[in-house]
């Protein structure tokens, strides 16, 4: 009997992975070499497969382990079936999904999806990449709630960016988006995050706020005044105004109310799907669960217990 093809929708998906041997195939064969499992604990590759429990022996140290061990499924009661229909439900989500949503979809409690959402978003965090090169626009954003949806007593008092979360980022044009919740606007953190994400000599588009003042430094810098106008021939930050147009509808149209202690989760969710747009569903999906592994989040670590 053959083998039935990788999904290439969510129906298919939610009947493919519904056999939980396929499941733990299908993750083995993205996380290790060749899908053949090695020891967590002492790296061996001769092994045994116990069937009835899906779980490998391994012959050198007598250790037993599953696929879900050393990723973000460890310690985790839900089923392989759940977690990679969550997945790709996320992965292939062009405005993410809420834990009530999630919660009903795979028959999990909303404070389970909730972790479960938080735990993927974690697999889709960008390590370590190489810095932008060639056209790079470079802009900041505020996110937080209006003042005048807040109750009176929870006002912050002065301008309308008291009290909410700045972030920057960087759009390599054409390409890849980067993005991280900073501090303040000041010069040496504007400028350092130019620093850790563009090589020096690219160039480098911004609008006229000053703490870009320095970068004509090392880079090509050009500035956009948008006080006048937004675009002056291929100076323009146009491409990161869109990444911010998409990351606030998700945030405010999907999420609602995001505190700024998890921000920086939802970022890595909504940079990994832009940098992806081009793969497809099953593409993305594969992606995160390859990414998966070695990264491992608790519930204190998530709720700042940790």
């Amino acid at each position: 009997m053959s083998k039935s093809p990788l999904p290439s929708n969510l129906m298919e998906a939610i009947r493919y992975f519904s056999d939980p041997d396929v499941c733990v195939e299908f993750v083995a064969s993205l996380r290790w070499e060749d899908g053949k499992p090695v020891c967590p604990e002492c790296g061996g590759m001769d092994h045994s497969f116990l069937t009835t429990r899906r779980l490998w022996k391994c012959k050198a140290c007598k250790k037993q382990f599953s696929v879900k061990v050393g990723t973000i499924f460890e310690d985790s009661p839900l089923g392989l079936d759940k977690w990679l229909c969550a997945i790709w439900l996320i992965a292939n989500s062009k405005n993410g999904i809420s834990s009530h949503e999630l919660g009903r979809s795979i028959g999990v409690t909303q404070k389970s999806a909730w972790f479960m959402l938080h735990r993927i978003r974690l697999a889709m965090q960008t390590g370590s990449f190489d810095k932008f090169d060639g056209i790079v626009e470079v802009d900041e954003t505020f996110i937080g709630g209006l003042a005048r949806n807040m109750h009176k007593n929870k006002r912050p008092k002065g301008t309308g960016f008291v009290g909410k979360t700045i972030v920057a980022g960087a759009l390599n044009r054409g390409g890849e988006v980067t993005a991280r919740v900073v501090p303040n606007t000041k010069t040496t953190t504007l400028t350092g995050h130019v620093e850790d994400v563009v090589e020096p000599g690219a160039t480098v588009y911004t609008d006229a706020h000053s703490g870009y003042r320095t970068l004509a430094r090392d880079y090509e810098h050009a500035t956009i005044d948008h006080a006048t106008h937004y675009v002056d021939g291929q100076v323009h930050t146009n491409g990161m105004e869109n990444f911010w147009s998409l990351l606030k509808r998700g945030l405010h149209g999907t999420y609602i109310s995001v505190e700024a202690f998890h921000l920086f989760r939802y970022i890595d969710e909504r940079v990994f799907t832009f940098n992806h747009r081009e793969a497809t569903d099953l593409g993305r999906f594969s992606t995160v669960v390859e990414m998966a592994a070695g990264r491992r989040l608790t519930w204190d670590q998530v709720t700042g217990k940790a």
